[in-house]
């Protein structure tokens, strides 16, 4: 015979009433805020300006953190008023946001961490065609990796960056956490470990100590892996959490990747003629592709203005110009923004000893 369970204590009942009070005052300022976005709305229309400004919003979230009093965790803060965000945003118009698919990825993760759960999603085959929807206008922004803290730069991304329009206005990085999937619970009889190359080089360390014997076979995606491993029970794929449950995987085991703390950081890009430069949110980053004539010191006198200006450079990074004569482009991230009177003089001066100058993008740096 079934237990009886106890009535809850007088104690937990009234703390719940009174939650529930709570929850219905938070739904009604919740919608009072709704309201007044869609007066945003109207007079961003009339004004011709954009549903959405990405420092806008790092404002918004920095300044809810600041003046937290707890014991709500500052670290909180950010999603759930992204989420807010997201939902006001949608009134005034549906964001359609491109990412590597299928779902599951971590570009999905990314994309919904960075501008809610309330957006029009554009699952894209390859970075390829995120650049392309984005570029044409079948989506308002597009979401690619850019860095991963293990692996270094996503090469297709930066050379994409050279040869098309898009600008970057924002970035969000990601934890990143690889499991090993796989429809049957067991590691025996796997012929083939199906992601993408990068987190195939992410896990090398576990492959090689767990299953050295098996192929290694690069797809587009981690998530399409997945789904391949989904249907072929010779294969296993890496992905994560969100992709297993997507596809109805095991995790054979979790967390394979070599690094413990690898993350991936993620570019937001757009067209400038339907989403223009951020403004100076207080704590940006101006991104940059530049190349110099190949003559001895010619690396060297493109750093000077930087440091005769006092602007600090947060990221250095080489690519092969593919030319045939050993030329390189220089991918540069700067701390600040143009409209700060420093940087302005120093990347007027950097475009001075440059033979190729390229502003990819002005944004707010990532806001945990």
């Amino acid at each position: 015979m079934a237990e009886v369970p106890s009535a809850p204590h007088p104690e937990l009942l009234a703390l719940r009433t009174r939650i529930d009070t709570v929850d219905r005052e938070l739904l009604d300022l919740l919608n009072r805020r709704a309201r007044l976005a869609l007066e945003v709305g109207e007079v961003k229309k009339r004004e011709g300006s954009v549903a959405f400004r990405p420092e806008r919003e790092a404002q918004v979230i920095d300044g809810l953190k600041a003046v937290n009093p707890g014991p709500l965790k500052s670290d909180s803060v950010a999603p759930i008023w992204r989420e807010i965000m997201s939902a006001c945003r949608a009134l005034e118009a549906p964001t359609r946001v491109a990412y590597l698919g299928p779902a599951g990825t971590f570009s999905e993760l990314a994309a919904l961490g960075f501008f809610g759960s309330s957006i029009t999603q554009v699952l894209c085959t390859s970075i390829d065609e995120v650049f392309r929807a984005t570029s044409a206008g079948a989506a308002d922004f597009g979401v690619v990796p850019v860095e991963n803290s293990t692996e270094g730069v996503v090469a297709r991304s930066l050379d994409l960056f050279l040869t098309t329009p898009l600008h970057i206005v924002g970035e969000t990085s990601l934890f990143v956490r690889h499991n090993l999937l796989r429809r049957d619970n067991s590691l025996d009889g796997i012929q083939a470990v199906v992601a993408h190359p990068q987190a195939l080089a992410q896990c090398h360390g576990w492959l090689s100590n767990h299953l050295p014997n098996v192929e290694r076979r690069p797809v587009s995606s981690n998530a399409e892996g997945a789904r391949m491993a989904s249907h072929d029970p010779s294969l296993a794929a890496i992905a994560s959490d969100r992709a297993g449950s997507e596809y109805g995987l095991h995790i054979l085991a979790p967390a394979i990747q070599d690094d413990p703390h690898n993350r991936t950081r993620f570019a937001i890009v757009a067209h400038p003629h339907r989403q223009p430069t951020p403004q100076a949110s207080g704590h940006d980053c101006t991104s940059l592709v530049v190349s110099v004539t190949n003559r001895p010191g010619a690396v060297h006198d493109m750093l000077v203005p930087l440091k005769e200006h006092g602007v600090s450079m947060t990221r250095f990074e080489s690519r092969p110009a593919r030319s045939g004569q050993w030329e390189y482009y220089f991918y540069i991230d700067l701390q600040g923004h143009p409209d700060q009177p420093a940087v302005a003089t120093a990347m007027a001066a950097l475009r001075k000893v440059c033979a190729y100058f390229k502003v990819l993008g002005t944004y707010p740096v990532d806001v945990h």
